[in-house]
């Protein structure tokens, strides 16, 4: 019943996964739909050919994958954009060049740094890195709204020094509630990505607290996510997401195709 809408392949700079084998593993889990997001980080530090995706390539190959699996799987064409303010222009151009089914618009360089790494905690406590990240998040939602949710809200707890240790949705409350209400505002969604239980942070991305305050504050936008780079980590803890997802508020789940939102109630 459920659709995994984040996932990588070797498009992506950081995957070596071949798409079909990723459809293989969709299938054996028994998803009734997928949608492939890959990697476009445009001005990425140091590596800037690292994330920039042969998009005519992508997407000849998203095509033909549909068209192959019509019968076994539906394959959704999507795009994960790692924003930046000063990217605005160019995201713009871009989306109006390709017919997307899915954008995911996700924080992974903060003003020049990648939290990935460990130089952007150089000279920054924990506390203060995070903080600039959500910081960063509401930079990018003001200066671009062409994407349908926002990624892994909290990514930043994934790679600090200490992980999600000390780290709560009360902490950061202020800006994390600014980062829900403008969303809200545009029309946008969130994410659950179950990465986070994959790095052992036992809480998907962003935490069940963030979760149900978007609902508290009216939103109802949800997509699911592993962020899965290898097959083996397609639909990653997904059986998790039911339960987890009613207990929060929600009662559907959504899936993008043609970048409109379609409500699927949760099983």
């Amino acid at each position: 019943m459920l659709w995994d809408t984040h996932m990588h392949s070797n498009f992506s700079g950081d995957s070596r996964a071949e798409q079909e084998d990723m459809i293989a593993a969709a299938i054996q889990k028994n998803l009734s739909g997928i949608c492939f997001t890959d990697h476009l980080d445009l001005d990425y530090p140091k590596e800037p050919e690292v994330f920039v995706l042969d998009l005519p390539g992508y997407t000849s190959s998203v095509l033909s994958l549909q068209e192959k699996y019509a019968k076994a799987l539906p394959i959704y064409y999507g795009i994960e954009l790692g924003l930046q303010p000063h990217l605005a222009a160019q995201h713009t151009k871009l989306l109006s060049q390709y017919d997307f089914d899915f954008v995911i618009g996700s924080s992974h360089v903060v003003h020049g740094a990648d939290p990935y790494y460990p130089p952007y905690w150089e000279g920054r406590t924990e506390a203060q890195g995070r903080l600039e990240y959500f910081e960063s998040i509401l930079e990018n939602i003001h200066a671009f709204d062409g994407f349908d949710v926002y990624g892994h809200l909290d990514y930043i707890v994934r790679y600090g020094p200490c992980k999600n240790e000390g780290y709560s949705y009360e902490t950061y409350k202020d800006i994390i509630d600014e980062i829900l209400q403008a969303l809200i505002r545009k029309g946008k969604g969130i994410e659950i990505n179950t990465g986070g239980f994959k790095y052992g942070l036992g809480h998907p991305n962003p935490t069940e607290e963030i979760l149900a305050r978007y609902v508290e504050l009216g939103g109802e936008i949800i997509t699911l996510g592993a962020d899965a780079h290898a097959p083996e980590h397609v639909a990653y803890a997904f059986e998790k997401l039911p339960e987890l997802l009613k207990t929060v508020g929600f009662r559907y789940f959504t899936v993008f195709r043609n970048r409109k939102p379609q409500f699927i109630k949760l099983p």
